[in-house]
């Protein structure tokens, strides 16, 4: 096929397994990035090119007109795919200008953004009778003492805008345990120039959290889907999938399906859900809307989003797929899941035997693959250059 694949942010394990998934199906793949520096997934075999753009925060004008005029010269219109979720605001900011030159889902302007942001995403979900956890606003009447009657100590105080908050923060929330604490998380916010919102924390140990990652075609109709489970998270607790397993739960997807569905949304998107230990409920925590972290391990299991994406923005979808099955593998990301492992034996929510005893499950890794091991070196290079500069 004439259309390549540009893929923005590769200095992630997103990006390489996206470069991945495109490549080894002959997809001419163009890796983007803002800086030469770390971006260890523009070293597969599989990456076709190699661009540095303008930095799409400070330099927002620039990056539009860097991708519009690489655009321009190619023979076919490329396929864009972003692997970051700030990639995935400035392409929603810009969706219409962008249409005119790549190939993305035909979904409506916002909405991207909407899902993304908990404040808006949490009135979809109520409006389609979806479970949320419960949440106060900081500017509501007799605040501290909603916290305190609905909401209970300990609560998360959590960003409405998550990527701005992390690249501030470094973290995904805040945890608070009292009203000093909560106080204090709060000037943090405010001093930060950060919206955030107040919210119960789901009860259930990290293994209650479950994903529902699944394709929407043009007709907003779901046509490939997994369902998984962590097991593991960095930071723990409240981090990100560093120790994953695929595992069919019908439920997930009558209530994810139901709901994307119901938004018009189009494209990937990943749901993620924790299940209440005490009532077995299913509660929505977030959307990812662009290709997700453990994106090798969907792959391994049969369902390559990201060549779906291509396929179906290209004209030629692929035959709808779903994995009705227990598969029994599992992502990870053994850098971070070494420091989540620690932390967890810390704090006595695991212990070395369970921990043990989880890592003899076949995997899909983050970062190694016998067919293309340069990025691993080049990981590994970029860990010990941390490590040595801090030493």
């Amino acid at each position: 096929m004439n259309n390549k694949a540009v893929i923005l942010g590769c200095n992630y394990y997103i990006g390489l397994s996206t470069i991945r998934c495109l490549g080894v199906n002959g997809i001419h793949t163009v890796a983007v990035d803002y800086s030469d520096i770390n971006r260890y997934g523009a070293e597969s075999k599989y990456c076709s090119e190699r661009l540095i753009a303008p930095h799409y925060k400070e330099d927002p004008k620039g990056f539009i007109r860097f991708l519009k005029e690489y655009a321009s010269k190619q023979s076919a219109p490329p396929v864009l795919i972003p692997c970051h979720d700030s990639y995935v605001e400035i392409i929603d900011e810009h969706l219409e200008e962008l249409k005119e030159s790549y190939l993305l889902p035909p979904i409506e302007q916002g909405l991207y953004r909407k899902v993304m942001n908990k404040e808006t995403l949490h009135q979809l979900a109520v409006e389609k009778g979806m479970a949320v956890p419960e949440t106060v606003r900081i500017n509501e009447e007799d605040f501290f003492e909603k916290v305190d009657t609905i909401i209970k100590y300990p609560c998360i105080v959590k960003p409405v805008d998550s990527p701005s908050f992390v690249a501030t923060f470094r973290r995904k929330l805040f945890k608070v345990h009292n009203k000093e604490e909560l106080v204090e998380a709060l000037d943090k916010a405010k001093n930060a120039g950060l919206e955030v919102i107040v919210q119960r924390i789901i009860p259930g140990f990290d293994d209650h959290m479950y994903t529902f990652d699944a394709y929407l075609n043009h007709d907003s109709k779901v046509t490939h889907w997994v369902t998984c489970q962590k097991h593991r998270q960095y930071p723990i607790n409240f981090g990100a999938s560093v120790y994953t397993e695929q595992k069919y739960v019908p439920e997930l997807y009558e209530l994810g399906s139901k709901f994307l569905e119901g938004i018009g949304y189009k494209g990937f998107a990943e749901i993620e859900f924790k299940k209440d230990a005490e009532t077995g409920k299913y509660y929505v925590i977030e959307i990812n809307a662009r290709i997700t972290n453990f994106n090798n391990l969907l792959y391994k299991v049969g369902v390559n989003f990201p060549y779906i994406t291509y396929r179906e923005l290209t004209g030629a979808p692929l035959e709808p797929k779903a994995v009705k099955e227990d598969k029994k593998i599992v992502f990870w990301y053994a850098y971070e899941d070494m420091l989540a492992i620690r932390d967890y034996i810390k704090t006595g929510q695991l212990s070395r035997k369970e921990v043990i005893r989880s890592l003899f499950k076949r995997k899909a890794y983050s970062i190694w693959d016998w067919q293309d091991p340069k990025p691993a070196f080049a990981f590994l290079k970029n860990i010990a250059s941390k490590y040595f500069k801090k030493r």
